[in-house]
């Protein structure tokens, strides 16, 4: 059994890891041809609680509700990695991230999120502000302007062929090149 725990508590390589992510997708569609992807759920979510009658939630989102339970699977499963499998070695970064990063002024990663960005005393911040409510809006604006999340697009779409899910997972990469290597550091230089 401490072999298994063990096993399950190491960050697992790309050739187990990619193949298992990967493999959701036809065990998806053949159970009952559904799409993998998780940014509809907020969708599903305020179609079932808002009794307004705004027409972008008019839809019979209770046929989606395996979606939810999906989400709430992904909620737990990320809980129990978190706080009873969580690995108690440090995160092995590449010695080129951390350098870059320190260069930047982050110099805390004890944690899976750099705690110099990402704290509660950050959040109440024109730091936290900015990284936490703008950056959450523009995934947000930016998830619903693309039609679907990174998992949906990079993994479902892609493996359906679908034209739009190239053109936007050669978008999301773009974008994140573009925010590492120029606008990071901007943003770092303002704070």
């Amino acid at each position: 059994m401490d072999a298994i725990l063990n096993f399950i508590k190491q960050p697992w390589p790309w050739y187990i890891a990619g193949p298992l992510i990967g493999l959701t997708v036809p065990v998806l569609l053949l159970i009952g041809n559904k799409s993998f992807g998780i940014s509809s759920s907020l969708r599903h979510i305020c179609a079932a609680c808002m009794p307004a009658k705004i027409p972008f939630f008019q839809y019979n989102w209770k046929k989606e509700t395996w979606n939810l339970f999906f989400v709430a699977g992904i909620t737990v499963g990320g809980f129990i990695a978190s706080f009873l499998l969580a690995n108690p070695l440090p995160i092995n970064l590449n010695p080129q991230t951390v350098a870059d990063l320190q260069q930047l002024g982050v110099k805390d990663f004890s944690h899976f999120l750099p705690q110099d960005i990402f704290s509660f005393e950050n959040l109440l911040s024109l730091k936290g502000l900015f990284f936490f409510v703008i950056g959450g809006f523009l995934v947000g604006f930016g998830t619903r302007y693309a039609g679907g999340c990174t998992s949906g697009h990079a993994i479902m779409g892609l493996s359906n062929l679908q034209w739009p899910s190239l053109v936007a997972t050669i978008s999301f990469m773009l974008g994140g090149f573009i925010m590492t290597w120029f606008l990071l550091p901007l943003i770092f230089s303002l704070f």
